[in-house]
């Protein structure tokens, strides 16, 4: 931060400005909010840029003000609030006129480190939740800590594994596109998500109760919820359903990944020739191979 966020702000808006009104740059620009900025220069910027960032950094108050005692979650949240209000009003006003300047027409994103600090899977995706729901953001993104600094405030703490992040990416994608409710992914119990199978073959093995779904009957809430079964081919079960019978040729045929969904489905009146498998056999079942080579080394870590 150059003196202070307005000042700082205002660069970046010109540079940005300059890229579309001087050299015709018309292509995708990301640009990044800053906390504390006025309305009237995150507004200006939104004019230019597709996308905007307002950046949490850490999933908590607590966090964030041990590692930027300057910055506060306060600060993050006003600017989102802001944009929220503004992107809406602006798709209402282009609604009555169609020559009404675009204002970050891709939405509004933010980022969390994580591993830097101690807050559980429970708490990140519960903000995120908070976040998508409240000031709806586009996108939350999760960035591994990764130490690069002896600075006494930072944690002197491993990298982050990279399984996690990309477990975080894969339960956010369940609760933006499946539907998934965040206690449905972690919980009380379970606060941090299972390194070594991805979130929703986790959800299915802790609830054998809800499986077999018919694949007949079942709705289309519940299809997305079988491992191996996404938005696309369940959408396709659906529609296929009505004109007969479908068998195991045409679960392939549509994209079901049949060695992770057999165990959780009736198909045609029949349910896996293995009945009652265990824990351990279905988790071995659900993992990839490579899966499998990448969760070893992983979980040695802790």
């Amino acid at each position: 931060i150059f003196k202070n966020a307005d000042y700082t702000m205002e660069r970046l808006v010109r540079i940005t400005k300059k890229l579309r009104t001087e050299h015709q740059f018309n292509g995708y620009i990301h640009l990044k909010a800053i906390p504390g900025a006025s309305d009237e220069l995150i507004h200006e910027a939104g004019l230019y840029a597709d996308w905007l960032s307002v950046n949490i950094e850490m999933p908590s108050e607590q966090s964030l003000k041990l590692v930027a005692p300057d910055k506060s979650f306060k600060e993050a949240l006003e600017p989102m609030g802001y944009l929220q209000k503004a992107i809406t009003e602006n798709r209402e006003d282009r609604k009555k006129l169609r020559k009404t300047p675009l204002l970050a027409p891709a939405g509004q994103s933010t980022q969390m480190i994580i591993g830097a600090s101690s807050e559980n899977d429970l708490q990140i995706l519960g903000l995120a939740n908070q976040l998508y729901k409240g000031k709806e953001l586009r996108r939350v993104y999760y960035s591994g800590y990764v130490p690069v600094s002896s600075d006494s405030r930072l944690p002197v703490l491993h990298t982050t594994p990279v399984i996690r992040e990309n477990r975080l990416y894969q339960a956010d994608w369940l609760l933006r596109f499946y539907g998934f409710k965040v206690n449905e992914i972690v919980n009380s119990a379970f606060p941090d998500l299972d390194l070594s199978l991805d979130p929703k073959a986790s959800y299915a093995l802790r609830n054998r109760h809800l499986f077999p779904v018919d694949i007949q009957k079942a709705d289309y809430f519940l299809l997305i919820r079988v491992p191996g079964i996404g938005t696309r081919s369940a959408s396709r079960i659906i529609a296929a359903r009505k004109f007969g019978i479908i068998r195991e040729s045409h679960l392939l045929k549509m994209g079901v990944v049949w060695k992770k969904a057999r165990h959780f489905i009736t198909c045609n009146g029949m349910c896996s020739s293995l009945m009652n498998p265990s824990e351990a056999f279905l988790a071995d079942e659900l993992r990839s191979e490579k899966q499998k080579k990448l969760v070893s080394p992983q979980l040695s870590l802790f």
